[in-house]
């Protein structure tokens, strides 16, 4: 039993089945096996900004089939059933999801339609290079990068299996969500 992050082998690649068994206090992600250490937990403007952009997406999707998760929310960008052949779970820090069927009592096994990060200074480049490759891969059909301190999101939409920045926008721009026709979120109130 793994009780502590430093008994991992970080050269070593792990599955969803392991991932399961760790027994520690950090959060880690796996992304195609390889161990990735999560920021220590996010500051208070993290937070709220966070907190802001789940709320509205919420409160629209509240008689919708589709449904908004904050994290620690674990999602295996795969649709295996057996966790052994799964090699990576991510953390984002919102995603939506409209096929029920992909939400189990682990969290969501399958691609969301929408993922959502807030960047950190730890995990920038993390959220900006690695997990924009995995989500583009992994057919994710908007990403958004927010940059809290600098109060800009980047939209990307996937068309041809291939990310497009839709926009970048700033604090006083009302963002539309392009999945969910009829939503835009004040970046003004996100940011407030």
């Amino acid at each position: 039993m793994i009780t502590d992050i430093n008994q991992l082998d970080f050269s070593k690649t792990y599955t969803y089945a392991d991932y399961l068994t760790w027994q520690f206090d950090g959060m880690v992600e796996l992304i195609k096996g390889k161990i990735f250490n999560m920021s220590p937990a996010p500051g208070s403007y993290h937070q709220s900004v966070n907190g802001n952009l789940f709320r509205d997406i919420a409160v629209f999707l509240k008689h919708n089939p589709c449904k908004v998760f904050i994290a620690p929310f674990d999602v295996r960008l795969s649709r295996y059933k057996n966790d052994q052949e799964i090699l990576t779970v991510v953390q984002p820090d919102i995603c939506v999801i409209c096929d029920r069927s992909k939400i189990d009592g682990k969290g969501c096994n399958g691609t969301p339609d929408l993922m959502i990060e807030i960047l950190s200074p730890s995990t920038k480049k993390k959220d900006v290079q690695d997990k924009f490759q995995l989500y583009e891969e992994s057919g994710v059909k908007e990403y958004w990068i927010v940059y809290p301190l600098e109060k800009l999101v980047d939209v990307f939409l996937l068309e041809n299996s291939k990310y497009r920045l839709v926009k970048k926008y700033v604090q006083d721009d009302i963002v539309p969500v392009n999945i969910l026709e009829g939503l835009n979120i004040s970046l003004e109130d996100v940011f407030e």
